[in-house]
């Protein structure tokens, strides 16, 4: 069984059941990998998506990435994708696959210049952290694709318009 732990270190916008919409967020993506298997395993599954401020990502980003400024998520993957189905319960009956990280304030600021939701713009992130977890990088022209085309088919599952069309 899959299972999302949502923790707000910092207040986001009150309006919305955060922790359901990372549920949805981390489902979609995952359902359109190989690792879509995840959410049935019986060992629980945790990904942690952590909503926080620029502050702290700023500091996870230089500790952990060696870039001193904020950005819009991390993902702190636990497990190498080809490591998954031999994993066994840890000694709380769960295994944490990995960790997601969005920043409130760089996520607010994008959403306003891309004239988009905050949520929209988070749920895309979350996506986007999630595909991580599982392998997908964007280091190169030919992966950035395959998780980009990834990202819009799970964000147009959830009736998210496609981040990337410039001409919406």
């Amino acid at each position: 069984m899959l299972s999302i732990e949502t923790y707000e270190a910092q207040p986001w916008p009150d309006q919305l059941d955060w922790e359901e919409r990372a549920a949805k967020a981390v489902h979609a993506a995952l359902e359109l990998t190989p690792h879509a298997g995840l959410g049935d395993a019986a060992p629980i599954v945790e990904i942690s998506v952590r909503l926080t401020d620029d502050a702290e990502v700023h500091q996870l980003n230089r500790d952990f990435r060696g870039k001193d400024k904020p950005t819009n998520v991390l993902s702190f993957p636990q497990y190498a994708p080809e490591d998954f189905h031999g994993l066994t319960n840890s000694d709380d009956g769960e295994i944490l696959i990995g960790d997601i990280v969005l920043a409130r304030e760089t996520c607010a600021r994008e959403a306003e210049e891309k004239g988009i939701s905050l949520v929209d713009h988070a749920t895309h992130l979350m996506v986007h952290g999630a595909l991580h977890l599982v392998g997908y990088d964007h280091m190169d022209d030919r992966s950035a694709a395959a998780m980009e085309a990834l990202e819009v088919k799970a964000l147009a599952s959830l009736g998210i318009r496609n981040p990337y069309d410039d001409t919406q």
